[in-house]
C-alpha cells in the first residue's frame, strides 16, 4: 500500500472496500473476501430458513448493492492508495461471490463448486472479464469480478442438474 503517513482516508470507503478489514487478512486477501461472503451466504442458509429461490434473489440483490456501493468505494480507495488495483479491496470479490453462490443450493458439493469456481475464474479472468480488469477505477476493479461470478454462476447451475 502506498499511502504515505498522514494522508487522508475516506473511512467509509476503506472500510466498504476491505469488507470491513477482511482486505487486510494475508495470504490470499481475495480468497478471504471470497470466504467471508461464502460464510455470509451459508448463515442466511442456515438461520434465515430461505427456498433456494428466495436465496439465489438474496445473494443477487446483495451482489448488486455491492457492486453499486463498491464502484465509488473501490476508485476513492484506489485513488488514495495511489494504485490502479489495491489488493485490498476485496468487495469486488464478495460481489462476486454471491453471484456465483445465486445458482448454488446450500448443499456442500454446490457451495464448495461456487467457491472454487468463482476463485479459478476471479485467477483465470477469461474474456470479457480481463478486458473489464484494465478499466481503471472502480468500475474495471469491480466489474472484473462480477463477469467472474457470471462464469461461476453458469457452471454451478450446470453442476446442479448433476448432483
Amino acid at each position: 500500500m502506498k499511502i504515505e503517513a498522514g494522508a487522508r482516508r475516506t473511512g467509509c470507503a476503506w472500510t466498504l472496500a476491505t469488507f470491513f478489514g477482511v482486505g487486510y487478512l494475508r495470504p490470499g486477501p481475495g480468497t478471504g473476501g471470497s470466504a467471508a461472503a461464502l460464510l455470509l451466504w451459508l448463515a442466511a442458509a442456515h438461520w434465515a430458513h430461505l427456498t433456494h429461490a428466495e436465496l439465489s434473489v438474496a445473494a443477487l440483490l446483495a451482489a448488486a448493492l455491492a457492486t453499486l456501493v463498491g464502484i465509488p468505494a473501490a476508485s476513492i480507495v484506489a485513488r488514495e492508495a495511489q494504485t490502479d488495483d489495491p489488493g485490498f479491496v476485496v468487495l469486488d470479490e464478495v460481489a462476486g461471490q454471491w453471484i456465483a453462490l445465486a445458482a448454488a443450493a446450500p448443499r456442500w458439493p454446490l457451495w464448495l463448486a461456487a467457491f472454487l469456481l468463482f476463485r479459478a475464474f476471479d485467477i483465470w479472468k477469461p474474456p470479457p472479464a480481463r478486458q473489464l480488469d484494465r478499466i481503471h477505477g472502480g468500475f474495471g476493479i469491480m466489474m472484473d469480478d462480477v463477469a467472474a461470478g457470471a462464469y461461476a454462476m453458469l457452471c454451478v447451475g450446470l453442476l446442479r442438474h448433476w448432483l
